[in-house]
């Protein structure tokens, strides 16, 4: 994991709010992976900022996406907001 990425985490009425900081590599992808895969049944909506992203390495991105795809199906209503949104998954459904 990229040394300064931090994952902060809230709930709020059934929504999963994950807010991303630092920098996004192939760890960091990991580390969002396995948030997205222990809580993401567990809540109707959940909300990605990534705003705070500062580098996302293209390895990071590949890790995330190719990854996602494989339990995307499982869990609805993934929604990615902030100014890196299209950075860090370009190649997934634009909501």
């Amino acid at each position: 994991m990229a040394s300064n990425f931090q994952i902060f985490t809230s709930k709020n009425k059934g929504t999963l709010n994950i807010k991303l900081n630092g920098d996004f590599d192939g760890s960091s992808a990991h580390e969002l992976l396995n948030v997205l895969k222990e809580h993401g049944s567990n809540f109707h909506h959940i909300h990605i900022d990534t705003d705070d992203l500062k580098t996302i390495f293209p390895f990071g991105r590949n890790v995330f996406e190719k990854n996602f795809k494989i339990f995307r199906k499982q869990i609805n209503n993934i929604i990615f907001a902030g100014e890196n949104k299209f950075r860090i998954a370009p190649n997934l459904e634009k909501r």
